[in-house]
């Protein structure tokens, strides 16, 4: 008789981007002002803390191998992901895509209202990674980083 397992919990606990550059884009999100941790892994592989989700990031030819994917040819389009910076104001939204781009950011999108009632702008990595910078009703980023949904 086969004993039945517990249904996992689910959690998102690490986003890792693929990067052409480990030290440039060390260097630009330290600028954004992610802490980085577990430095002794050197230049093989980054974490930063985000107040949620951890953000890794490892050389992108690597992690295509370690997922079994071709690494060529690499998307110029968009790949199907966002990732997103929420704030709690408009003027935290133009601060931030400021505070960005003045890093190294390259703008997508410029902040603006959007058809739900937010305001949102997008700006790419040096890989191209895009993030959307928005305040959206019903999610609210608490002084302990993390993002709280509207029931």
């Amino acid at each position: 008789m086969r004993k039945e397992l517990p249904t996992p919990v689910p959690r998102l606990t690490v986003v890792t981007l693929g990067v052409s550059d480990i030290r440039t884009s060390i260097a630009f999100y330290a600028a954004l002002g992610f802490s980085r941790r577990l430095k002794a892994t050197g230049e093989a592989v980054a974490f930063f803390e985000t107040g949620g989700p951890v953000l890794g990031l490892f050389p992108w030819d690597q992690l295509a191998a370690d997922a079994k994917l071709p690494d060529n040819p690499r998307p110029t389009t968009f790949r199907g992901v966002t990732l997103a910076w929420n704030c709690a104001t408009r003027e935290e939204v133009d601060a931030v895509l400021a505070f960005a781009l003045g890093k190294g950011a390259k703008l997508l999108k410029a902040a603006h209202e959007t058809d739900y009632g937010g305001y949102s702008g997008y700006f790419a990595d040096p890989d191209g990674h895009p993030w959307e910078v928005v305040v959206a009703p019903g999610i609210e980023v608490g002084d302990d980083r993390r993002v709280h949904l509207a029931e």
